[in-house]
């Protein structure tokens, strides 16, 4: 445990929040194999100290409606930080952009677009376009099928466990 002072029960009790999102007192305290009231402060301390940022669902959206997902790599004309703060501004205030990390190495972003057509993506795009916040060029990857979409796992990372894991 590196950060924080994390012990393995405070890894534990994460490890069950992102698995199952909220939980009642007396399971939290079952599948941390803690009692419910220290449990729960922990999970409080937790909570107050930022390591927990919110509860979501994880929607099946080919279910629901139709989506288009894209990946935009993106490269700015100037590197300053103003420049910077201006792109980030745009993609803050831009539902469609559902992700956005920062890359070294070639591209300065990597965005994830989602709208209900591909038609929507390129209106996204010319927005991006037409707002003059110092895109050089952009790369775009439409998303033909989702193998994959997980959270890391919590108690891999805070052990140090790195590689493959072995199947049984």
């Amino acid at each position: 445990m590196k950060k924080q002072g994390l012990d393995p029960t405070d890894v534990r009790i994460l490890s069950a929040v992102q698995a199952h999102g909220r939980l009642s007192k007396t399971k939290l305290a079952e599948l941390v194999n803690l009692s419910p009231t220290p449990c729960w402060a922990r999970l409080e301390r937790l909570r107050t100290l930022g390591y927990i940022k919110g509860y979501h669902a994880q929607l099946e959206f080919d279910k629901i409606c139709d989506i288009s997902q894209v990946y935009v790599t993106v490269s700015l004309t100037h590197h300053r930080k103003s420049d910077f703060e201006r792109f980030e501004k745009f993609v803050m205030a831009c539902a469609e952009i559902t992700d956005c990390v920062t890359t070294g190495g070639g591209m300065d972003y990597v965005l994830k677009v989602v709208t209900p057509s591909l038609v929507a993506f390129q209106q996204v795009m010319d927005d991006m376009l037409a707002a003059d916040i110092g895109v050089d060029r952009y790369i775009t990857h439409i998303v033909t099928r989702q193998v994959k979409s997980s959270q890391p796992d919590v108690m891999r990372l805070a052990l140090g466990q790195g590689g493959p894991m072995r199947r049984p």
